[in-house]
């Protein structure tokens, strides 16, 4: 938002100064992120910016794919060691968690979708135990929420299955879309619902054809952000996984600690690109979201 014409000097000031200090914590929080990406491309077996990278202009040498030819299974002769094996754990895990991640998702919109409906009526009773009760997985340290869903799915037969896991996930990403989509539900319309039921709409025709349309975005958002949690969760697999269950993060956090090379930077290089292309989409659905209810966004 630009300044009036009529700002004075002091408000004039306070407003670059409020820009400066968001520039700063914006690049606190972004420049780990952008460091990872030119170090993957590096040739040298090591996560640090060689005097090529840093050269002005820069060495074509010192640039290298052979990381992420490495992260898909496609090795060089010279890539290969004992410290940096070729294999197909990374596609492996991208499998798993693209699988896991696609699962948990459908499942958690679905449920999380239903009880933001439940609580949107005005008269649910014990409205606020129940939401306090949906969105604990999201206060409660997750350390806690892995051992006692390993101990309560050990009694079951669960552990190290991907059922397990799958429904693990599904407890973690539900809080997120119930508290997407009720936000979507507080500027809804009830009398289209009244509306469409004096016109003879079963109650399925009128959520299909007149909540749902108006919901969506706040639905879809609810997704990605379920998407996101499933997807990026270690906690949970490391209590809940075996050791043939690989996903990316469970993998990620085992070549920290047994084989350390650029591979991880190429995985979390990947992971930043899928980031920003989720939060874009979140963006262009929560301004579509607006201009269906008629909020101009400021």
């Amino acid at each position: 938002m630009a300044l009036p014409s009529y700002a004075t000097r002091v408000q004039r000031t306070y407003y670059y100064a409020y820009l400066f200090f968001c520039c700063i914590v914006f690049f606190f929080l972004i420049a780990p992120l952008i460091a990872i990406v030119p170090i993957s491309f590096s040739r040298s077996p090591f996560m640090l910016f060689t005097e090529g990278m840093l050269a002005w202009p820069p060495e074509p040498e010192a640039w290298s794919l052979r990381w992420y030819k490495n992260m898909v299974g496609m090795c060089d002769a010279d890539v290969v060691s004992s410290t940096v094996p070729c294999g197909n754990k990374w596609m492996r895990g991208t499998v798993n968690s693209l699988f896991i991640g696609t699962i948990s998702t459908l499942i958690a919109t679905s449920l999380g979708t239903m009880a933001a409906l439940g609580l949107s009526r005005p008269h649910m009773p014990f409205k606020g135990i129940i939401m306090s009760i949906l969105i604990s997985p999201m206060i409660v340290p997750l350390i806690i929420t892995a051992a006692g869903m390993f101990f309560f799915y050990a009694r079951i037969n669960l552990v190290y299955t991907f059922t397990g896991i799958i429904l693990a996930h599904v407890a973690l990403a539900t809080p997120f879309v119930v508290i997407t989509v009720t936000a979507t539900l507080v500027g809804f319309d009830t009398n289209m619902i009244k509306a469409s039921q004096s016109l003879g709409a079963r109650p399925t025709r009128t959520f299909f054809k007149i909540i749902m349309p108006l919901i969506l975005p706040g639905v879809i958002s609810g997704a990605l952000f379920a998407f996101i949690t499933s997807f990026d969760e270690v906690v949970i697999v490391m209590f809940m996984a075996s050791l043939d269950q690989l996903t990316i993060p469970k993998q990620m956090w085992a070549g920290i600690r047994q084989e350390i090379s650029p591979v991880i930077l190429c995985m979390a290089t990947c992971l930043v690109v899928l980031s920003i292309f989720l939060l874009t989409t979140v963006e262009l659905l929560r301004r579509r979201s607006e201009r269906l209810r008629g909020v101009s966004p400021h």
